[in-house]
């Protein structure tokens, strides 16, 4: 048995048909897509995980000073 009750022979036929249908150049272009949208998400993440943590690591004057200039306004 393969994957999920899916033998290696379906797996293979279903890949034929799948290249028959798209050709190989359309799956490159998409497969190239794919890993540009993964790791564009990736970078995304980690950004705003770098940002949650920045006011946590920011001194208390700098925030002191903006809280005054926001009163100010």
């Amino acid at each position: 048995m393969g994957i999920g009750g899916i033998s290696i022979w379906q797996l293979l036929i279903i890949l034929a048909i799948v290249i028959m249908l798209f050709g190989t150049k359309r799956l490159r272009n998409l497969g190239s897509d794919l890993g540009s949208a993964v790791k564009g998400f990736r970078s995304s993440i980690k950004d705003e995980d770098e940002a949650d943590k920045k006011p946590a690591d920011a001194p208390e004057g700098d925030a002191a000073s903006e809280q005054e200039e926001s009163k100010e306004k």
